[in-house]
């Protein structure tokens, strides 16, 4: 059976990519990039000589027939971004499920993550945290990500470009309180990493101060860690609607809510038994 592989490669270092991506993209007959010239760099170094099909966020769903057909005559294809997991706010989505539903395999090759890196090297908890991708803009979209940021009783992962990173985490302030702690990550795993880490309003001055360049990946503590700031009512009700959203039956959020933010039971289900019935 033909089989899509969706391969990792470097965020930045190209020594990062595993052996295992590397025989892979040698091995696929056609390899499916977000930016074939960013690829062909790759590509090159690997020795790998499949062409490379353009796939990105304007082409993608007129790609799906000639990518169904190929894998139908038995060819293995490989999908990359132009750096870390594919998929991971980049395009591919349709098109997984899209080959899933004709019943061929998908295999990941792992591999470079800037969501992983960023936050392990954050000094912010790492055992539970969301990850949001790029925040909304403006308007009532942009609110309720920054609310959610704000509410979260995890750590939460973003990607910001750096002309907009200041604005973010001035915002993010203005939610969250001056005490939230955060990290950014910038060009990781290139020349010039660099980790910032400190309150909000400490991390947004040093970049109005020395204004950013390259990728970055913003790290924001649960809201835990912000003593005073939110207040756990609010918290409590931000988790229980998140869950609710998801399907979570109400007694189970309640359970969770309990536990997880040290309330009594009764206010858990009472917090929970009033956004049913809002």
């Amino acid at each position: 059976m033909a089989t899509l592989y969706l391969v990792s490669t470097p965020i930045g270092n190209l020594d990062d990519v595993s052996a295992r991506a590397a025989g892979t993209l040698r091995g696929v007959q056609r390899i499916l990039a977000e930016d074939t010239r960013r690829t062909r760099v790759l590509t090159d170094r690997l020795g790998a000589e499949a062409p490379l099909v353009s796939l990105h966020a304007h082409n993608e769903a007129e790609r799906i027939a000639s990518i169904l057909e190929w894998l139908d005559a038995g060819e293995d294809l490989a999908l990359v971004t132009d750096a870390g997991t594919p998929l991971v706010s980049d395009p591919g989505g349709r098109v997984v499920t899209a080959v899933v539903g004709a019943g061929h395999a998908v295999i990941p090759i792992p591999g470079p993550s800037a969501v992983l890196a960023a936050l392990v090297a954050s000094g912010l908890p790492a055992d539970r945290f969301t990850f949001i991708g790029f925040v909304a803009r403006k308007g009532g979209e942009r609110e309720t990500d920054l609310q959610r940021v704000a509410g979260s009783a995890e750590t939460t992962v973003l990607f910001e470009s750096p002309n907009r990173l200041v604005r973010l985490l001035r915002d993010l302030e203005a939610v969250c309180g001056a005490e939230r702690r955060v990290s950014v990550a910038r060009e990781l795993t290139k020349l010039h990493e660099e980790f910032v880490r400190g309150t909000l309003p400490e991390v947004a001055t040093y970049y109005e101060e020395r204004p950013p360049k390259g990728e970055v990946t913003v790290v924001v503590g649960p809201v835990a860690e912000n003593a005073g700031g939110v207040d756990a009512e609010v918290e409590a009700e931000t988790l229980a609607r998140e869950m609710l959203a998801e399907g979570i039956r109400p007694s189970t959020v309640a359970k969770e809510i309990a536990g997880r933010l040290d309330l009594a039971r009764n206010d858990a289900y009472r917090i929970v038994h009033d956004l049913k019935e809002s």
